[in-house]
């Protein structure tokens, strides 16, 4: 069981030990996390940690500004995160959460991403798994054009914009954002465009059908079974949505 955790440890740098237990359960191993925990202290495994204090944002009532999620396909979010291939040049990546569920439904990697492909990435999800009620996001060129108001708007799709420089109101997708920095961007060297959307298509799969999430009571978003289950149904009841 030792040697099992350390290799875990080893290739899941950025996990502690409770993943690491749920991880090891997927593998058939019976084990609680405090079993986990006194071999992770007595290995000395550790992951540091940091963390800055953000205000948030605050009615005058004391409640945060926040459309909370109550079922799936009720609150999208999403983002543009940026990185470099290995010659330096820049890429992005548009990343889209279901609030509820954790599932990151999609990352778009491409070297420009502008208002069309926000569209067309966003199309083809509704397509796939419905249209959503709300998404948020901030207030991006890409995101706050008139051209994807308009669109969503025909579709009834409401926008909820962060106020400008309060990325924690935009908390779920920063999470995700982080998680995919640090578990993935900061440890690859992408000698391509193209290795990148393998590798970051990869990873997101991983995200969504394996990867423990703490907040699922070490679940993932999306198990392979039910992620099949769902996409089967979800082509049977395909219908068209126009862009006017």
């Amino acid at each position: 069981m030792t040697e099992a955790i350390i290799s875990l440890a080893l290739q899941y740098g950025r996990y502690r030990y409770r993943r690491i237990t749920a991880l090891l359960r997927n593998d058939g191993w019976q084990v609680n996390h405090k079993r986990v925990e006194c071999i992770w202290r007595r290995e000395w495994l550790k992951v540091p940690q940091k963390q800055t204090k953000r205000r948030r944002l605050w009615l005058n009532d004391g409640s945060c500004i926040r459309k909370r999620p109550q079922y799936r396909n009720h609150v999208w979010a999403y983002d543009c995160v940026m990185d470099r291939t290995h010659d330096g040049k820049r890429f992005r990546m548009l990343t889209v959460i279901d609030e509820y569920t954790r599932e990151c439904l999609s990352i778009k990697v491409a070297r420009k991403l502008n208002s069309i492909d926000v569209i067309d990435n966003l199309l083809d999800l509704f397509l796939l798994k419905g249209v959503t009620d709300y998404i948020r996001s901030d207030n991006g060129a890409e995101f706050a054009a008139d051209l994807v108001r308009k669109w969503l708007a025909k579709l009834k799709v409401k926008t909820l914009f962060i106020e400008p420089g309060s990325p924690r109101e935009n908390g779920y997708n920063e999470s995700f954002n982080g998680k995919l920095r640090d578990e993935l961007l900061n440890g690859e060297i992408f000698y391509t465009l193209k290795a990148a959307q393998i590798l970051i298509e990869q990873w997101r799969s991983w995200y969504n059908t394996i990867r423990p999430h703490s907040s699922l009571n070490c679940q993932p978003p999306a198990p392979q079974a039910l992620l099949v289950k769902h996409n089967e149904s979800a082509q049977g009841r395909r219908s068209t949505i126009l862009i006017h």
